[in-house]
């Protein structure tokens, strides 16, 4: 019994060693594709990791990001989902090992003689086994495809960390428009006073018989326009809101904390790094650069599939006359088969055929997503930039504005003009004020957008 034990143990292990691999995908050289040297905008260093919304220094923002990033519902699937491609990843490399199942059967027989004797027969019999089945794996078929299977873990990984830091960037973006929303509304606010504030002179004025009807009528006008806009800039502001508490996996209508009441200036534009270091900062292109290994290997198990395959079974088993010589009398067997693709009317190698297009797929799109990641960035650096410049000019324009208002208000109560270039001038200012703080926001968010497409490796911290 040891010998046949010692030679199976032996069999098994010649098996493991003689299993080979020569099918491996070649290493690719820049599979990127050519890449610029540097953005065309401001400093190629790289600054430290970090969690980029801290930079605007508000607790209520690392707050709002912290619970998304806990408990948004889609980041959680999202959690999932790389659950079920582990499992799967562990069933594609279960193959490489041999399998072990046990047996056990039972049988019972009684048998009754009706020939006078009346005598009743009974037989029991009892077996119990084990049975063992690999598939020696020349060709590397079965560790390709756990290899790729491998790869998918990753890239789903990086699917998780791409949806993290979007999410981030939804919610900040939120938080910016909330309270742009605040500033419009107080700003609105601030305006309908003063217009009613001018209203009440311009009634009095025309019971002076000073100024004609058509002069309260028009400022009238102006009153009713703003206390139109104050109620959809608060329907803004609640659909904001509910949309954040939705990022947080929280009810619509929940009471989040938001206490800024103005919008911060952004600090100077952060170091951006090189092109080529959104290659390992982003894992949108990471998950690219995966997905297409995975490829790979998928052309490296097609084409093996084609080949020959050695299937081996081994089994054990005793039964119920072997009881007192349980180790000594096992019934051992060992059997393999080979089997070879004769003529399958082309379907394995269309197979390969098709995985290689599949590769080209994943190399163009990788290509197209490393394109599109340094688009991203110079579109960000050229927002924010060409905002900051668009800003200063409005606020000049603000000023000129407010200039020609107060000097048209001089002329018209002295007598000079009628009320339209007051009203002018009027309308003129309070729309620009309310752009003003539009285009404040914009540049908010095109700093929320330049964080979010330098990436960043925060999210590799990120648990369940």
């Amino acid at each position: 019994m040891k010998n046949h034990v010692n030679r199976f143990i032996l069999t098994i292990i010649f098996l493991l060693v003689a299993s080979c691999a020569p099918f491996k995908p070649q290493e690719r050289q820049s599979p990127e594709g050519e890449l610029p040297h540097f953005f065309s905008l401001y400093t190629s260093e790289s600054e430290p990791e970090a969690r980029w919304w801290e930079e605007f220094n508000d607790p209520d923002l690392n707050v709002l990001i912290t619970e998304a990033l806990s408990d948004n519902l889609t980041l959680k699937e999202a959690w999932s989902r790389l659950v079920q491609t582990r499992a799967l990843a562990v069933q594609a490399g279960a193959a490489l090992y041999p399998d072990l199942t046990g047996t056990a059967e039972a049988d019972y027989a009684r048998q009754r003689s009706d020939n006078g004797s009346r005598k009743t027969i009974s037989n029991e019999d009892y077996s119990l086994g084990v049975i063992s089945s690999y598939e020696l794996d020349l060709w590397g078929r079965i560790r390709a495809g756990r290899e790729s299977a491998l790869l998918e873990v990753t890239a789903a990984r990086e699917d998780l960390n791409t949806a993290a830091m979007t999410l981030a960037a939804e919610v900040a973006n939120r938080w910016v428009n909330i309270i742009s929303q605040r500033m419009q509304k107080r700003l609105l606010e601030r305006q309908l006073q003063t217009n009613l504030t001018l209203l009440e002179l311009i009634e009095l004025r025309f019971r002076m018989s000073m100024v004609s009807a058509v002069d309260v009528y028009q400022q009238k006008q102006v009153v009713e326009d703003i206390m139109a806009e104050i109620p959809l800039v608060e329907a803004e502001e609640q659909v904001l809101r509910h949309e954040l508490a939705l990022l947080l996996g929280k009810p619509p209508g929940t009471s989040l904390k938001i206490s800024r009441e103005d919008l911060l200036e952004p600090a100077e534009i952060p170091a951006t790094g090189l092109p080529a270091d959104l290659l390992s900062s982003r894992p949108d292109l990471r998950r690219a650069g995966m997905r297409l290994q995975a490829a790979d290997w998928q052309v490296a198990a097609a084409r093996a599939n084609r080949l020959p395959a050695i299937r081996l079974t081994a089994g054990a088993q005793y039964g119920k006359g072997d009881m007192d010589v349980l180790f000594n009398n096992w019934l051992l067997s060992l059997a393999g088969n080979l089997t070879a693709p004769i003529f399958d009317g082309g379907r394995r190698a269309s197979e390969v055929d098709r995985r290689k297009a599949l590769v080209d797929e994943n190399l163009f799109a990788y290509r197209q997503a490393v394109l599109t990641a340094i688009k991203e960035v110079e579109d960000a650096l050229v927002v924010e930039a060409k905002q900051r410049e668009h800003i200063r000019a409005l606020e000049n324009v603000v000023l000129s504005a407010r200039k020609a208002l107060e000097e048209a208000g001089i002329r018209y109560r002295n007598g000079l003009t009628d009320y339209l270039p007051v009203l002018t001038q009027l309308l003129a200012v309070q729309g620009l004020e309310r752009n003003l703080i539009r285009q404040q926001a914009t540049l908010l968010n095109a700093r929320v957008s330049l964080y979010r497409s330098l990436g960043g490796t925060w999210t590799d911290s990120l648990t369940p």
